[in-house]
């Protein structure tokens, strides 16, 4: 009889009865729970990558907020998310309901003396940052053209630059297929395995020489403390790895895509550059290298600082966070585990937050001629996990940008047209770009 049943199925009825049972299935893993956030058409399988511009996609979720408001929901793949919107929303999920969004989903892919001449400043200001982090987490400052330190950074650079790649974006919705295919992806993986491996290195140069009740940089201390927690799950030396490197990550990238910035805006707000060096001069002069203490006594300068960052806004949409509960935000529910998204550009560009969002405007951070920091910057993002780095990196922005402002003038080398158009990757670094320091 079973028999008889089967032989009477052609391949095309069960084929059809395949396909309707996949989309079925599909539908019902997928579905979103009763209030959630709107959500645009969905594709079975791929959800709404279709939507996406993974060379802007920050240009995307701002078209879609128009059309969804403040809070929506995407899904990449099988991957549920929800995006969050505009200051009174942002406020609410990093800062009043933090705690529970504290956690990270796990996605896959988790010399200037050149008298005039045009060049490159990319190398010389990555280097120089770079070296700041080194000395704080491996105890060593490198030479700039020491091939493992070049080599180091080259891995690193090539790592954030892929990140912006369709084949990664695809790989982080679809890893079970796109780890079979060429890509990004791939290269990726690979100089994660030779970035650990060279840390794992650095760590096992340190436990040669390690002296437990003497500290030298933060591989030492993190190893203190796996002495101190043998057989913990906290402090393991695997995490060692991974920790050095995100910091060698945030501490490098970041400052060094804002610093070429800054150059490229002075470079084309001359007016701006030349009120800066006279806030310098009257405050510092010549005779003496910028310090921290300088800069609650240069609020244009600080002013200037802060107006790149916004208008930069090299990190448009934050690092993803998964709800450790099931949450309500703004009437809306959010079901444990689901990924949220902060549009950090519907902040940093809301019309009802600066008074000319589009334009390269110091006069934001600036009120009664004092500096002011409005809670709408958000280029370190809010809450409890706002960057870490932030001290740091604030300190290194304003001493090589008084310092190089300071004993140059910056502009666009003649007949040349600077571009503010971004290269997209995990930040939003400026096009490579050459620019002529004239020495003042």
């Amino acid at each position: 009889m079973l028999h008889f049943l089967w032989d009477s199925i052609s391949f095309h009825t069960l084929l059809i009865f395949l396909i309707v049972f996949l989309f079925v299935a599909d539908y019902m893993k997928n579905r979103n729970p009763k209030n959630f956030p709107p959500t645009p058409l969905r594709l079975p399988f791929l959800g709404h990558i279709y939507m996406m511009d993974f060379k802007a996609p920050h240009i995307t979720v701002q078209k879609y907020t128009k059309k969804y408001g403040d809070i929506f929901g995407m899904s990449m793949g099988s991957m549920k998310l929800v995006v969050v919107n505009g200051m009174r929303l942002v406020k609410e999920v990093l800062v009043n309901q933090g705690d529970n969004f504290l956690e990270r989903p796990e996605i896959p892919m988790d010399m200037f003396s050149k008298i005039g001449n045009p060049f490159d400043p990319q190398f010389t200001l990555t280097n120089a940052v770079s070296n700041i982090i080194c000395s704080l987490t491996l105890g060593n400052r490198f030479d700039y053209h020491d091939e493992d330190f070049q080599k180091l950074l080259k891995l690193m650079h090539e790592t954030v630059f892929l990140q912006g790649a369709i084949t990664t974006q695809l790989y982080n919705s679809f890893p079970s297929i796109m780890k079979f295919l060429p890509g990004a992806h791939q290269t990726i993986s690979k100089n994660w395995k030779s970035l650990k491996s060279y840390m794992q290195e650095q760590i096992n140069k340190h436990k040669e020489d390690w002296n437990p009740s003497e500290s030298r940089d933060y591989i030492d201390s993190y190893l203190q403390e796996i002495a101190k927690d043998k057989g913990s799950d906290t402090f393991r030396e695997e995490h060692l790895v991974a920790c050095t490197l995100d910091l060698m990550f945030a501490g490098t990238e970041t400052t060094s895509s804002t610093l070429r910035w800054a150059l490229l805006f002075m470079a084309l707000h001359p007016e701006i550059q030349a009120r800066v060096q006279a806030e310098i001069d009257a405050v510092i002069g010549q005779a003496r290298q910028p310090v921290l203490e300088d800069r609650n006594n240069m609020p244009y300068t600080n002013a200037v600082i802060h107006e790149v960052q916004r208008k930069a806004n090299i990190v448009p949409l934050s690092m993803p966070r998964v709800a450790a509960k099931d949450t309500i935000v703004d009437g809306f529910f959010i079901p444990k585990g689901t990924v949220l998204t902060i549009n950090i550009t519907s902040v940093m560009f809301d019309k009802n937050e600066w008074e000319t969002p589009n334009t390269f405007n110091p006069g934001h951070f600036l009120k009664d001629g004092k500096f002011w920091k409005r809670e709408s910057f958000l280029a370190f993002s809010m809450g409890k996990r706002a960057c870490l780095g932030e001290v740091l990196a604030r300190s290194e922005l304003f001493l090589f940008f008084t310092s190089l402002l300071q004993k140059f003038t910056f502009q666009a080398p003649p007949d040349t047209t600077l571009s503010l158009h971004p290269l997209m990757g995990i930040t939003m670094a400026p096009q490579p770009y050459k620019i002529c320091a004239v020495p003042r």
